[in-house]
This record gives C-alpha cells, structure tokens and sequence, in this order.
C-alpha cells in the first residue's frame, strides 16, 4: 500500500513490512513539520501486507475515517487519515504508483476523483482530569462514559457507564445525557434535554470539563482575514501614491511662483 497526500504535504510513501514513525521529530521516517503534529504523532506497523495504525500520543489527533483512533486500528487500500490537520488517502500499492502531481480537483491516473482530506468540523479538546490536552474529532455519534466501549472513555467512577452522546447535525454538535448520576452541563447549566452546542461552548460530564472547538470554522476565518487584509494593502499603497503625487504637484507649483516673483 502506499500513502498519498492530496495537497502535497510529502511525497508518497510506501508502506512495507516494517513500522513507519510519524511526526514532527527529526528522526522520524515520514516528517510533518506543520502545527497539530506531535515529535512522535503515531506509527504504521505492516506486517505480512497488514497494516495498523497506532497513535503514539493523546495530545494531537490520529483520524481514521473520520474517527479518532485510540488505540489501534487496521488500515486498507481507500481509507482516508489524518495527522493532526494533514492528511492522506491509502492506495494499494501498484495503483497508487508514479503519481504525477496536480492540482485540487484535478482526476487522478486511476481515473476517479481525488479526495480532498478535510479538517474535522468540530473537535471536543479536554480540559480537566484525565482527559486534559487530548482531542477528540466529533463525527457521526460519538458516546460518551466510563466504559470501554465509548468513543470517548473516561475511566473515572464519578462518571457513569454510558453517561452521555454526542451527535453531529446540520446545525452544529448536540449533547444528551443517558441518565447520568452525576450530570451533564453546559456553560455549568445542567442539560435535561438534547442541547445544542457551538464553537467555545463548555460541555462537563460530572467535573470533566471539555471545550468545543472547531478548526475548520477557524480555518475559513484566518483564510477570510488574509484575503482582507490583502485587499487592503493594495488600496492603502494606492492612497500613499496619490498622497506623494499630490505633494510634488504642490511643491511644484510653489516653485514655480516662486520663480516668477524672483523670489529664487
């Protein structure tokens, strides 16, 4: 199999029987120098031609499928990943070879459509107890409590076995208890029914304090100011130019009367 990287962050990389460090360190086989990368993000273990993919940290997102990897998970040819906000399609191996690059949107040599990888809309970044600096991609129906089985495991007794769900919908996250013992708040109001969330809301199970952030709303923002501010360096240099030719005419003007009253 090999990794492609639509946007062309690194070239691509064939996986072999062997495991493959990935990160920001220096000595990583497959080096991602951008923010959201940890030293040492995760690894893929191959073996045999299977391959799994393990993260080696809490602190920055391992995204499979749009789901955040917390232990390990197996990796096959289509499946999309996402290192912190980098991201990358898995081919099998023959196909995905010589791939010529090209730009977004562009068809390529398999003949379909190459995949741009999206930054997750919402992510869930904790902020108390054991789940502090860890972050969690918000897609689909995420599960929330101390047991093993939730996308989200917090492995306190205060918090109860199925202790909440999290839904994405077309108007942002909605949160809603299981019937908690201890609760589910947001903003420190306690939730009885499914309730919204939005980017900077504070959502607590128990004490569990965690934040609702969104990196794509946020990337659209910091893309939107930058054309505005390109935008305005233009007008800006224009007003000086127009500021300077007008002085010149002035002092021009004032020699010139000068001149004519032997002045100079």
């Amino acid at each position: 199999m090999k990794l492609l990287f639509p946007n062309d962050e690194h070239a691509p990389v064939s996986l072999r029987d062997g495991t493959l460090l990935i990160g920001s360190g220096a000595d990583c086989a497959m080096r991602l120098h951008f923010p959201g990368i940890a030293e040492h993000h995760c690894e893929l273990v191959t073996q045999d031609g299977q391959t799994l993919v393990v993260p080696l940290t809490d602190a920055a997102a391992t995204v499979l499928n749009g789901k955040q990897v917390a232990g390990e998970a197996p990796v096959k040819p289509g499946d999309l990943l996402l290192f912190g906000k980098i991201g990358c399609r898995v081919v099998a191996g023959e196909r995905g070879r010589a791939l010529p690059p090209s730009r977004a949107g562009a068809e390529d040599h398999m003949g379909s459509t190459r995949v741009r990888m999206a930054i997750p809309k919402y992510v869930l970044r904790g902020v108390s107890g054991p789940t502090f600096g860890k972050v969690y991609a918000l897609v689909g129906t995420i599960g929330v409590g101390r047991s093993n089985d939730n996308d989200i495991c917090i492995p306190i007794d205060e918090i109860s076995r199925q202790h909440a769900r999290l839904q994405s919908a077309a108007s942002g996250i909605v949160v809603e208890d299981l019937g908690s013992a201890n609760g589910t708040f947001v903003n420190d109001k306690r939730v009885h029914t499914p309730t919204h969330l939005q980017p900077g809301d504070e959502v607590r199970f128990d004490t569990i304090r965690f934040l609702l952030m969104s990196p794509a709303l946020e990337a659209q923002h910091a893309t939107a100011a930058a054309r505005a501010e390109a935008n305005v360096v233009p007008a800006r240099s224009s007003r000086g130019l127009w500021i300077a030719a007008a002085i010149v005419v002035v002092l021009a003007v004032a020699v010139a009367w000068l001149r004519y009253l032997g002045k100079i």
